[in-house]
């Protein structure tokens, strides 16, 4: 079986431009937890995740064993109001990013999932653009429906 039989075809994707609060109405729209992140020819140049969000939005903790937190300028609301103006490109995944093409088998998808504790893959062409995801769903769906139910 091939990644081509499995992946998503209805990508969504955003550009490093895109604000944090931009991506966070896209998954919650969507009901997703992640999308890759492409250039204006939909080149994959990232990836970014709803963990990639938090982390982010976090207070980050200062002093004696991170006992304290600073809220930067103002109480939580509004930092969180100027953080979700920032871009992407900020907090998005831009090195050794993984990701599959169509011809490659199931088995290195499984591989590449199950080592690297992601949720999803991007699934490029030879040129680098996204034409699909896969993702964790879509593989136990496919053991289901092909070799379990068979």
């Amino acid at each position: 079986m091939k990644v081509r039989d499995l992946m998503i075809m209805n990508v969504f994707t955003v550009k490093p431009s895109n604000t944090v609060k931009e991506l966070l109405t896209i998954l919650n729209t969507n009901q997703i937890g992640g999308v890759p992140v492409v250039d204006e020819k939909n080149h994959l140049v990232g990836i970014v995740s709803d963990g990639d969000v938090l982390r982010y939005l976090a207070p980050k903790p200062v002093g004696i064993a991170g006992l304290v937190y600073i809220i930067e300028d103002g109480d939580m609301e509004e930092v969180l109001k100027e953080k979700l103006d920032t871009p992407v490109r900020e907090i998005m995944t831009k090195r050794n990013i993984q990701f599959v093409t169509p011809d490659e088998e199931f088995e290195k998808t499984i591989r590449l999932l199950s080592r690297h504790r992601f949720k999803k893959l991007p699934v490029v062409n030879r040129v680098g653009r996204v034409i699909g995801v896969l993702s964790r769903g879509d593989i136990i769906h496919s053991i289901l429906k092909n070799i379990i139910s068979s």
